[in-house]
């Protein structure tokens, strides 16, 4: 048996790992799909404080309270951001970081400055969800269907700013951790040549494992089966 922690990116909390949790647990592992602070199911917590410590320590504190050990670690887009920060304070009880189409950036990163998020300070707490209309973006919404699409849009909820605006600290990276990278929305030969270039998405992976998984963005919706296939291989 694995112990799996799964966070997501923006404006989506432990539900949308729900098929990918339902398989990893008729496999028999333990699944904590996290909301983190602010959104879904923990919107009603959403403020001006909430950053990305509030998120590192939501991870934190649900690893040490829990006395989880040997953890699979999963972080999807921004999730990726907390996971990796998380990932270093716990390093005792974590077995593997896995990054879903996301990476180990390097310190001092945002993911406003990644994903180009406006984050004006009179735009209010909250970065509101995307469209999602795949018209407007084949690439990153490729494989969902209208039932995915209409989870996101009634499900989503806005994402804490000030998240999206704290520059990342001190993280994990593949040399301090078992690490694999999920992707989606690169191909392996995209991503080689990004590393070999310096692109940050990738600074951190120099030896990581990396395994294609040809999707969009989102593929605990488009593709849940293979990626809980591909999880429970790294267990």
């Amino acid at each position: 048996m694995t112990t799996y922690v799964l966070v997501s990116g923006l404006w989506l909390g432990g539900w949308a790992w729900h098929d990918v949790t339902a398989a990893l647990r008729r496999a028999g592992h333990e699944v904590f799909p996290l909301s983190l602070t602010g959104v879904a199911d923990r919107s009603h917590l959403l403020g001006p404080t909430v950053d990305l410590d509030t998120h590192t320590e939501d991870i934190v504190r649900l690893v040490e309270i829990g006395d989880l050990r040997d953890v699979v670690l999963v972080g999807h887009s921004y999730g990726g951001m907390p996971v990796s920060a998380a990932a270093l304070r716990l390093r005792q009880r974590i077995g593997r970081v896995i990054y879903v189409d996301s990476g180990p950036l390097p310190e001092g990163t945002t993911q406003q400055s990644m994903s180009g998020e406006p984050a004006g300070a009179d735009e209010g707490d909250a970065v509101p969800p995307r469209d999602w209309d795949p018209g407007a973006d084949p690439v990153l919404l490729a494989g969902l269907d209208e039932a995915a699409l209409t989870l996101l849009r009634t499900r989503g909820t806005p994402h804490p700013r000030a998240s999206v605006t704290q520059p990342l600290g001190a993280r994990a990276t593949s040399r301090d951790l078992p690490t694999t990278l999920v992707a989606c929305t690169f191909s392996l030969e995209q991503i080689t040549e990004m590393a070999a270039a310096g692109h940050p998405f990738f600074a951190g992976l120099t030896e990581a494992e990396i395994v294609a998984l040809p999707t969009g963005h989102w593929p605990m919706l488009s593709e849940p089966a293979a990626l809980a296939a591909i999880l429970e291989q790294r267990g």
